[in-house]
Order: structure tokens, then sequence, then C-alpha cells
């Protein structure tokens, strides 16, 4: 199996860039319309940064997190703004923030970035957080739900459940492609960043959804966590979205009766 091109999306969509361009346009629409909070900071590096969408000060529902992809090296908020529209059509704030990219940081330096931002949110809104993201995004999203929270002297329920989209989970494949010429995986540092070989989040409830026109790696990937983790104690499925490539996928978000936003809304009301 050709890894390079298992894991190059970009080559595998020749659409891309049209989808970019698109979700540029729909993102930027979406936040001249939208009722959001731009720009605010939740650490100190210019990237620590989110935008917030369709925060209700009264309403006490869980918020949910959207965390982009890009390979850890490329993107930010700004492309995803539309996204959040679904979940907030069903009455659900959405928090979109950025993070430090690859090579001026690590992943375990994002992966820090990403509980900062879970830390703030909760002293800020004092609400349980629903984690979904799309690739890099993804395996955020479970790098969260995995995190042993009262170790960081915070609930261990602020991060009860999640939504992987086409995520990345096992890192160590990535050390044998010409990404990791930018990631600079080692085998220590790939373990330490997988989160399917971290300790199970036991009792916690984790998706990975996939396009069903994905690379075998991906399904490969999100079959593999689910397998894993729900076999040592935590309610994980895979779920593979028909017909979806790996950036089609996202799209479901942004209607509000999608089955892929039915699923966050319930992992909203059920943590």
């Amino acid at each position: 199996m050709n890894l390079d091109i298992e894991y190059d999306n970009r080559a595998r969509v020749p659409q891309f860039q049209e989808i970019l361009d698109q979700w540029q346009r729909e993102a930027r629409q979406y936040r001249d319309t939208a009722d959001c909070q731009l720009d605010i900071a939740y650490g100190d590096h210019e990237r620590q940064k989110t935008d917030v969408f369709g925060y209700k000060k009264d309403d006490k529902k869980p918020l949910v997190v959207f965390i982009h992809g890009g390979y850890w090296q490329a993107l930010g908020r700004e492309t995803f703004s539309h996204v959040a529209s679904g979940l907030n059509q069903r009455g659900f704030g959405v928090l979109l923030p950025s993070y430090q990219l690859c090579p001026a940081a690590s992943i375990d330096d994002i992966i820090t970035d990403l509980r900062l931002l879970c830390a703030w949110a909760w002293r800020e809104f004092e609400r349980k957080l629903v984690v979904t993201g799309h690739s890099a995004g993804g395996h955020l999203a479970a790098a969260m739900v995995a995190t042993d929270w009262a170790g960081f002297d915070l609930p261990d329920n602020l991060v009860n459940a999640g939504l992987g989209i086409s995520g990345l989970y096992d890192l160590r494949p990535l050390m044998a492609t010409k990404l990791n010429e930018t990631l600079g995986l080692d085998e220590p540092s790939a373990r330490k960043t997988s989160p399917l070989l971290w300790p199970t989040p036991i009792g916690k409830r984790f998706e990975a959804w996939v396009g069903g026109n994905e690379s075998a790696e991906f399904i490969r990937q999100s079959d593999t966590v689910a397998a894993c983790w729900s076999g040592a104690g935590a309610l994980t499925h895979s779920v593979k979205a028909p017909n979806k490539n790996h950036f089609t996928v996202i799209g479901d978000l942004t209607d509000a009766h999608s089955d892929m936003t039915n699923m966050i809304v319930e992992l909203a009301r059920n943590i």
C-alpha cells in the first residue's frame, strides 16, 4: 500500500480547490449574517483565538466545539464559519477555534492548544462541551474526549462526547509519508499524540464518521478507533457517510436535520 497516495486527499479529490473556494464564500457569508462574536483570545498566541456562533447566555445547553482540519499545518477557523449553521438552527452555540500550526508548533503543542481552549470555554461559559472536527480536527476531537480533565483540575465530564469526521487516530502511518517533512513525527512523538494509543475514555461516547468514498486508510482509521475503544469500554461506532469524499463529508453540518447534525444534537442532549 502506498501511504502517500492513501493520505493525499487533495490528489484524490480533483475538485478540492473548487470546494475550498466554496467553503470560504459560504463562511464569509455566514459571518456577515450570523449572531457571532469573532476573534476572541483563549491564549496568548496570535492563533489561539476562537469565534463563537449562536451563543445565548441564558441557555444552559452544552456548547459544541468544531475543530478545523488541514493536516495540522494549514487553514483556520475563518474557512469553516458556515459549518456552525446547522447546529445554530437547532439552538446550540458553536465555538470554532484556530490553533498553532506545524512546523512552528508540534502536534503535541496543538493538542495543548485545544485543551487550553476547552479550559477557557469552561471558565467563560460554565458549560459542558461536545467536540467535533474534520480530518486533523477529528484527531483533536478524539484527543479532547480522551483527555483526563480531572488531571487539569477541571470537571472530569467537561468533554464527555465527540464526533470525529474523517479523523486520524493513530499517527504512526504518517511517519512514512511526505507529510512528515512538516509534521516531524518520530515513533515516540507519534505514539504520544495518537489518541488510539491512550487509555480508553471508558464511559464516554465518540462517533467516528468518515466518507464512504474515502481512502482505505481513512476508513481503517475510523473502524480501528471504534473497534478498540468500544471493546475497552467506550461507546464508539464507525459510520460511513454514503457517496461522500474527504471534503464533501462535512457539508452535512450546514443542514440542521442531517444525520450528522442529528447525531451531534443527540450527543449534546445526553451528556
